[in-house]
């Protein structure tokens, strides 16, 4: 079962970053593409190897809502660079949400092993 999952990560991993380097490329231009793709998949890969799963779907989603905003904005023209203006920004939302979830748990876990204050 955990291999399962980490095969999805993996997959999810390769193919969010997949997309955010071709992105990346069609903005740098035709010729960058296919590398800006390979390092895409490759880093998705290690980061998806790594668990990093809400990072991955913060990317995602930002994606998603960036290509809508640019869309809905700028015409179906623009599509790819509010695609990847919103991965970049779902990226670093991403990092902060986790690093507050990180935080919150280390507190959390912190008060449990204190346990409850008997003080009367």
């Amino acid at each position: 079962m955990v291999m399962k999952g980490k095969i999805l990560d993996i997959t999810l991993g390769m193919a969010v970053m997949g997309t955010v380097g071709m992105l990346i490329g069609q903005t740098m231009g035709g010729g960058l593409m296919p590398l800006a793709l390979t390092i895409g998949v490759l880093l998705g890969g290690v980061i998806g190897f790594l668990g990093g799963r809400r990072f991955l779907i913060s990317i995602l989603v930002g994606t998603v809502l960036g290509g809508l905003l640019a869309w809905l904005m700028a015409g179906s023209d623009r599509i790819w660079v509010g695609a990847g203006a919103g991965a970049a920004m779902g990226g670093f939302l991403g990092v902060q949400i986790s690093m507050l979830l990180d935080v919150r748990a280390a507190r959390k876990a912190a008060a449990e092993q204190a346990g409850p204050s008997t003080s009367s």
